[in-house]
């Protein structure tokens, strides 16, 4: 610790008020202590909102039966702690894209009153870094009439936009935690021959987007023969690391940020916390710029590669509920794909299993009742499967029928091809 004056977590959250709007830090930087520590006001205040990313954690304390009555959360994304809660009406979900939250609180759209951070141990000169989600936190603390700031020496001292000055912190609380860690696990089969099928639409050269999961990290291993790849997405986790090592990831053909990996966030294990601290290969900027269409179309070959939960026979993509009931959210798929379609070259790839846990196909005939669509059949590019690639672009809703069929589970195609015919009255291609 140094010289800062610092207080209890009970202590700082003291400053937050009923009738208030809260932003909340989310993602690897959960500043839990702080949430824990306003949960145990819950019968002093009332009509408290907050509003986050997706928060990590099993759960979320502001949504338990002794405080519900106090908090309603507002969440831009869906994680697993907050699901049930907004199923059963404790907390909402706010549709947007993730280019376009800062502007929510630098216009006033969601004013706010307060602001959560969790954020490195201040230099010499007194500036912190959010470290590794600097996304939509980096308006919230520029917007915000007070900032609570919860100090780790476990955070990443990253570089970018998450530069933060003591002064615009009203209450600092100290702890010594780890960040949330997610572990690479070992791809399954159809993740690694969905893996496979996307790496081949990999060019050299090419400026990859990606997230989390099984797949994301199957395609990161089937790139190791590609040459000078670079980085621009969102958010990346410990799948980039090897690639880096190994001189694969080089950005020398960006146009925007050079040689360098730009994200937004970052989520995974100490080892990636770790290569993120004081890098300055790694620049961590204001989601709003990252996800703006106009930047990411700039640098050539872009390649983004999204999921989903479905795709209809015409290409409509749900990626954010499963029929009426919300699981996720829109997040940054949009602006990817879109700005990957826009990018020379470029190529936007959504990768799903053919069939779901329960066997059930991905590739419907019609979305369930309910669902959202995030990706429209316009935007629409590239469908993978463990079973083959469908490029629907320039394809009729026929043509485009029959490519998804190909790369459907064989159990399904034959259910998928009557629904076709019923649905567009003749097949001819």
């Amino acid at each position: 610790m140094n010289h800062y004056s610092y207080v209890s977590p009970a202590e700082a959250v003291r400053h937050i008020e009923s009738h208030e709007r809260v932003f909340i830090q989310a993602a690897a930087a959960t500043p839990m202590p702080l949430i824990e520590a306003l949960a145990q006001r819950a019968s002093e205040l009332e009509d408290v909102h907050t509003i986050h990313m997706h928060l990590e954690g099993k759960t979320f304390p502001l949504v338990e039966p002794e405080a519900r009555h106090a908090f309603f959360p507002n969440a831009i994304f869906i994680g697993s702690s907050l699901r049930k809660a907004v199923a059963e009406g404790y907390a909402q979900y706010l549709p947007i894209f993730l280019s376009e939250v800062p502007n929510l609180f630098r216009n006033r759209i969601w004013p706010l009153d307060t602001a959560i951070v969790q954020v490195s141990p201040p230099d010499q000169h007194g500036y912190c870094s959010l470290g590794t989600s600097v996304d939509v936190s980096r308006a919230a603390v520029e917007s915000a009439k007070k900032v609570i700031a919860l100090v780790n020496p476990q955070v990443p001292r990253s570089h970018g936009d998450g530069i933060v000055h003591v002064q615009q912190f009203t209450a600092m609380s100290y702890v010594d935690r780890p960040l949330y860690e997610h572990e690479l696990s070992r791809p399954t089969d159809v993740e690694s021959a969905i893996g496979r099928n996307v790496a081949g639409l990999v060019e050299d050269g090419a400026c990859i987007q990606m997230g989390i999961g099984g797949i994301p990290n199957a395609v990161l291993l089937y790139l190791e023969n590609h040459r000078d790849l670079g980085v621009h997405t969102e958010m990346f986790s410990d799948g980039l690391l090897p690639l880096v090592h190994k001189g694969i990831i080089t950005g020398k053909h960006k146009k925007i940020h050079p040689g360098k990996i730009v994200s937004s966030f970052a989520v995974g294990s100490r080892k990636l916390y770790d290569f993120i601290d004081d890098n300055p290969g790694v620049s961590m900027l204001d989601i709003g710029y990252v996800n703006d269409t106009a930047i990411i179309r700039q640098n050539p070959k872009v390649t983004a590669i999204n999921s989903a939960i479905e795709v209809d026979l015409t290409g409509q993509i749900c990626a954010d509920s499963i029929g009426t009931r919300m699981y996720s959210g829109v997040g940054g798929q949009m602006d990817f794909i879109r700005g990957a379609t826009l990018s020379q070259n470029g190529k936007a790839i959504i990768a799903i299993p053919s069939v779901t846990n329960r066997g059930e196909s991905k590739i419907v005939p019609l979305l369930k009742q309910g669902a959202g669509v995030v990706t429209t059949r316009a935007h629409t590019r590239y469908i993978v499967t463990e079973y083959g690639v469908a490029d629907l672009y320039g394809k009729n809703l026929a043509q485009r029928a029959k490519a998804l069929i190909h790369i459907a589970h064989p159990d399904h195609q034959e259910a998928l091809e009557e629904a076709a015919f019923d649905r567009l009255q003749q097949m001819r291609y």
